[in-house]
């Protein structure tokens, strides 16, 4: 045999070989990774808070978004579907209406922001 077609053949071994072994498995970085976790490493880059992303949308709709946009499997998309849907449901502080004070805690009508008394030397 010539070393040429040696050449050759050991070329033709080696191209066979690279294609016929396996590839390296992907490795799943989200998982294992807690729902708040996913959404900090993912989404808080753009959102500052998870509440009210979830508000007014299909569990399924939210999911396939997830899955096809931000989540890596179909186990996170899950798992951060049920953690954006959670914050929404869970009650938080006080809502915005019982933190302002009312006027009957005021003491007068007009704004909490105007002492009540005028101020002396005016």
């Amino acid at each position: 045999m010539s070393p040429e077609k040696s050449g050759r053949s050991l070329l033709a071994l080696a191209v066979m070989a690279v294609l016929t072994t396996s590839a390296a498995d992907a490795q799943d970085l989200d998982q294992g990774k807690p729902a708040p976790k996913l959404f900090a490493d993912s989404c808080a880059t753009c959102h500052r808070s998870a509440r009210g992303l979830a508000k007014g949308r299909f569990s399924l709709s939210l999911y396939l978004f997830l899955r096809q946009h931000y989540a890596s499997n179909s186990g996170s998309a899950w798992a951060l579907t049920s953690y954006l849907e959670s914050v929404d449901s869970a009650k938080g502080g006080p809502s915005r209406a019982a933190a302002r004070p009312s006027p009957s805690t005021t003491g007068t009508s007009g704004s909490a922001l105007r002492p009540p008394m005028p101020v002396p030397g005016r």
